[in-house]
Parts: C-alpha cells; sequence; structure tokens
C-alpha cells in the first residue's frame, strides 16, 4: 500500500492468487470497458482498420468536427488559456478528448478505465463557476488530463496490470497528484495502461492485452507508461501522468515523439501509486508529464508545485517552481553542453547517432559550446540498478503473478533478478545502499571535472544523449535500458523531445565516425542483439528523440535549457535547409 492512499480489497496484497481463472478475470475487465465506451456509440470508428495497416496516426482526426478538430490540436498550455478566455467550454473540451480516446482505443488498445460520465459532470461545474464568478477554479481549469493505470484515482479499479489486483483495488481516496489536478480544476476522464509488473518498457499485461504504436502498430509504444504516450500522441489527451523509475516516461514520449519529464524524486508528488515495492527506497519511481510540447511540461510542474505538496507528502521537499529560471534567468547564453553518444555497451542505431550530429552541429552554429561526455560504469549502474529492484528477490513479483503467466517483457525482466533469486540479507542491502552513494559521488565528481576540458572554463551545463539504443523497437524485443535507467539511479532530471521521424525510403546515415570510435565488433550479447535489429524498414515512421540530462534538482534549468536546445535546431534547419 502507498504510504497516503488506502483502498478496498488490500487483502489483494497479501493474498495475490485471483478468485476466477485469469482468463475470466481478463473478458471480465475488457467487457467492462468496452460496455463504458459503448454508451457513446457515436464516437467509436467509423470503419473498422484492417490489422495489416501499420500507420493509424491520421485517422483519428479525420474521425471529428472541424471544431473537435480545433480543440484536440491544441497543446495544453493553448487550451487553458482559451478555456479561460471562454473560447472553449470545458464540457465541449472534454466531449472531444473524449471521442478522440474511443477511437484511440480501438486503433491502439491504450485504455483502461473509462469514466467520462464524471468528467461531463465535474465539467458542467466548472462552466457553471467560471459564468458566474469569471474566475477559473485553478491554473489547470477545464483541462482533460489522463492518469496511468497504477495511479489511485477515487472510486476506480488500481489493477496495475495484475490479474491479482482486478476488482480488488478500488481506490477509495485519490493519489497526491490527482488530488492536486482536482484543485487545480483539470477534468480526469480516463486511465491508461501499464504492463504487468510497471518493470518493463514495453506495454503489454494479461488483462487488457498488448497495447501499440499509432504511427506502426508493429513497433512497440514503450513502457510503462505506454498507454498514455499512444493516447497523447493520438490527441486523445493533451497532458497525461506517467511514472519512471527506469524509462518509463522518456521512453514511451521518446518513441512517440512527446515531451516527457522525469524530475527529481524528491521534488514531484508521487504518494498513492499502487505497484511492486511499496516502502522500498533504495531506488524509487518519479513522476511525471507526458505532452504534445515542453512548455507543456513546466505548466504541469508549475501546477503541482503551487500547491506545495510538500505539506502532506512528508519526503518531498519544499522547494518551490521558479518559473524566471525556465524562461532563462540565470541560464547561460551560450550552454556548454556534453554529448554521450554511446554508453560504452550498447551503441546506439544510425538514426540517433545522426541525431546526435545534427543536433550537435546546431549547436555549435549557434555558439554554443559542445563537448564528449565519456560514459563512466553504465554496465556496472544497470548491475547495480537490477540489485536495487529486486532486493527481495524478485519474491513479490513472483507471488503477485501466481496464476498469471509472464508476459514476454516480464519474462525478459525476471531473468535479470540477480543473487540467484535470493533476498538480499540486510548487510548486503547496507552495501548496495554505499555502493549507489559511491558511484553517485563518481559522477557528480566526473561532471565537474568537466570545467577543465571547456573553453570557458565552466561546467558542463547539461548532458545530450540518447534515450535508447534503438527506436520504438518491435514488440517484446526491448533490451537494454542503460540510457535512462542510469539517470535514474543518479537522480538527475531528464525531458526527452522530439527531433525527426525515420523515412526508411529515404534514410541516409551520416558519417559520425569522426566523433568517437566504433567498432562494428559487438561487445556483448546485448549489443549484438540489438546491432541484428538495425534494418531501417522495421523502423519506419518511428520517431526520432533526444534526452536532455541536468543536474538534481534542477528541473526548471533542464527545461530552460531544452528551449535554446530547440531553438538552435530550428535555425540550424532553416538556415542549412536541413529536415530534422
Amino acid at each position: 500500500m502507498s504510504p497516503d492512499g488506502d483502498f478496498v480489497g488490500t487483502s489483494a496484497l497479501s493474498d495475490p492468487a485471483p478468485s476466477l481463472d485469469w482468463k475470466s478475470v481478463a473478458a471480465r475487465k475488457v467487457a467492462d470497458r468496452r460496455a463504458n465506451l459503448d454508451h457513446w456509440p457515436d464516437w467509436h470508428l467509423k470503419e473498422k482498420v484492417p490489422e495489416a495497416v501499420a500507420d493509424v496516426s491520421d485517422i483519428p482526426l479525420s474521425q471529428l468536427t472541424d471544431r473537435e478538430r480545433e480543440i484536440v490540436s491544441q497543446d495544453a498550455t493553448s487550451l487553458v488559456g482559451s478555456l479561460r478566455d471562454r473560447r472553449y467550454t470545458a464540457i465541449e473540451v472534454i466531449k472531444a478528448f473524449c471521442h478522440v480516446a474511443t477511437v484511440a482505443q480501438e486503433l491502439t488498445n491504450c485504455l483502461t478505465e473509462v469514466f467520462f460520465a464524471e468528467a461531463f459532470q465535474r465539467a458542467s461545474e466548472l462552466d457553471r463557476y467560471l459564468e458566474e464568478t469569471g474566475e477559473v477554479v485553478g491554473p489547470l481549469h477545464g483541462l482533460p488530463v489522463s492518469i496511468k493505470d497504477h495511479v489511485m484515482v477515487k472510486g476506480h479499479d488500481t489493477s496495475t496490470g495484475y490479474i491479482a489486483w482486478a476488482y480488488k483495488t478500488e481506490a477509495t481516496k485519490d493519489a497526491v497528484v490527482v488530488d492536486i489536478l482536482r484543485k487545480a480544476g483539470a477534468v480526469l476522464y480516463v486511465k491508461t495502461a501499464n504492463p504487468q509488473t510497471l518493470l518493463s518498457l514495453e506495454t503489454n499485461n494479461n488483462i487488457y492485452g498488448r497495447t501499440l504504436n499509432p504511427f506502426n502498430r508493429r513497433l512497440t509504444p514503450g513502457g510503462s507508461s505506454g498507454g498514455e504516450s499512444a493516447l497523447i500522441s493520438l490527441h486523445g489527451s493533451p497532458m497525461g501522468i506517467g511514472t519512471d523509475i527506469g524509462g518509463s516516461i522518456r521512453i514511451p514520449a521518446a518513441h512517440m515523439g512527446l515531451y516527457g519529464l522525469k524530475g527529481s524524486v524528491a521534488r514531484m508528488p508521487h504518494a498513492g501509486l499502487m505497484g511492486s515495492h511499496d516502502g522500498m527506497d533504495a531506488i524509487i519511481g518519479a513522476l511525471g508529464p507526458i505532452a504534445t510540447s515542453a512548455r507543456d511540461l513546466a505548466l504541469f510542474c508549475r501546477a503541482m508545485l503551487h500547491y506545495e505538496p510538500w505539506l502532506v507528502e512528508p519526503p518531498l521537499l519544499g522547494i518551490p517552481w521558479r518559473q524566471d529560471v525556465v524562461d532563462g534567468v540565470g541560464i547561460p547564453d551560450k550552454l556548454s553542453i556534453a554529448i554521450l553518444w554511446d554508453d560504452g555497451v550498447v551503441r546506439p542505431h544510425p538514426p540517433i547517432l545522426d541525431a546526435l550530429k545534427r543536433t550537435k552541429d546546431a549547436l555549435v552554429h549557434g555558439g554554443h559550446e559542445v563537448i564528449r561526455w565519456s560514459p563512466v560504469d553504465h554496465q556496472e549502474a544497470w548491475d547495480l540498478i537490477c540489485k536495487l529492484y529486486f532486493l527481495d528477490g524478485g519474491e513479490e513479483y513472483r507471488k503477485t503473478m501466481e496464476g498469471d503467466p509472464y508476459v514476454p517483457q516480464t519474462e525478459w525482466i525476471m531473468a535479470q533478478v540477480p543473487n540467484g533469486a535470493k533476498s538480499f540479507t540486510i548487510e548486503e542491502t547496507f552495501q548496495l545502499n554505499l555502493l549507489r552513494e559511491s558511484l553517485r559521488a563518481k559522477i557528480a565528481a566526473h561532471w565537474n571535472n568537466t570545467g577543465i576540458r571547456t573553453k570557458s572554463g565552466r561546467q558542463v551545463d547539461a548532458v545530450l544523449c540518447p534515450v535508447a539504443p534503438t527506436l520504438a523497437p518491435p514488440h517484446d524485443t526491448t533490451r537494454w535500458w542503460g540510457y535512462t535507467s542510469y539517470w535514474n539511479l543518479m537522480d538527475f532530471p531528464a525531458a526527452v523531445f522530439p527531433v525527426g521521424r525515420l523515412n526508411a525510403e529515404t534514410y541516409r546515415p551520416l558519417d559520425v565516425h569522426s566523433e568517437f570510435p566504433a567498432s562494428d565488433t559487438p561487445r556483448n550479447a546485448a549489443e549484438a542483439f540489438i546491432q541484428s535489429q538495425w534494418n531501417p524498414n522495421t523502423y519506419h515512421n518511428a520517431s526520432i528523440s533526444l534526452q536532455l540530462v541536468g543536474r538534481r534538482l534542477n528541473e526548471e534549468k533542464v527545461l530552460g535549457m531544452l528551449q535554446k536546445v530547440e531553438d538552435a535546431l530550428n535555425r540550424f534547419s532553416t538556415s542549412a535547409s536541413i529536415p530534422l
């Protein structure tokens, strides 16, 4: 149980065996979801789309009226402004997004709990309040926000991808983030799919099945916030809530060409999330937004910290949001950026290296300084984080999934359980914590020493790196998390941003060999597998994204620097006539 959240049926955690066989539980949940969506039959797909159609990204907008299309094509920041100015009513906004969410579900299987009627009631209340007072309820007045399945929403199931928890985990209390969203005026209407165990960078479970990537349904949308990324990329939500303990916000955002932010654990509220290993402090998941613009990431953070969540969630630090930093105050006019090209374990596929090369050229063209970031202990970091994930030898996962067959990505991560699948002793856990802090200190010193190599003598402001070694991979083939989990171990904030999309028919790789030495001989089994995957046709239409990493508790600075990076890319693309 989460530290602040109680719910109906807590016996699901102590007695995980479901009362029915898993297929019966899944069939019931799927039927319930379908029944909820069938209350609005006019919102279903006008024609069934054959499974062979890979790219379905344009279909949702084609089902809408002009007014609906105008609404759902805006980012969250624009929408809250239009709602405040009464260009749209909250009820017409939520209905437009519910319409698209219904279509998105049929195309990608991205939804879990559906509660449109509640959303309509709340939207009507907000419209009435604005009409009577002339004031908005809060900074997110009328904004539809989707919620990842394992985040508690009062009155709704929190099955979290586990058969054993379905129908046994109805929340009697909102998670802290949900409570703040309601206070801020947001309208909640759906929960979105996450994978079995949550500890997966793909989205598949035995309750609802597999979530698909709408740009190429043969590829994964990522995980564990894959339902969020699929829904948002199809305009079915302007902003969604994800969580991240190894890349679960950044990977889905990257695979969909969206923006995502993993903040420092001590800033964003995360009490009221239901998952395995609640109470484990060795490595903690961070909560954050997924959205369609960088400014929406700041909007979310600003709203969260406006309500001072540290007053109700004691582990959080009382650090108010500094929007002036996001807007540029205190950020150098010319940045110093270090690029991590290769983590020393798995070399990224060519389109990702191309994106790094083009971004480097754009930064240099814009007068920014760029140096190389030498990788430090990435394999050792992964080995350590696996131990911190599985301090009990994976026992809680195994117990919870009795009668719930492993999906393929669960099989893969459970095969990574270290220590012979035995629990670490207290003494061993102490040593692991010391090793974690030693590695954090080593990386901090490495960052500090970059000042020796910059022309200004200043330490680099940020690290630019891949999000993963591949673009969105084929289902069940994700194999290396090191480009994201590394920064979880450090507890550094990181923002993901899109830089393009792969067209297999026209793709020609750039020459990046001058940037770092590389060999065609795989260094390990993971790299050999990922090298064998590379074929442009496999990844056709997949999004290409990068990750900007900053120092701990410096979320505002990361977002402020991201604006400068994107500005450099835009200016370089225009001046060089090179599509990025």
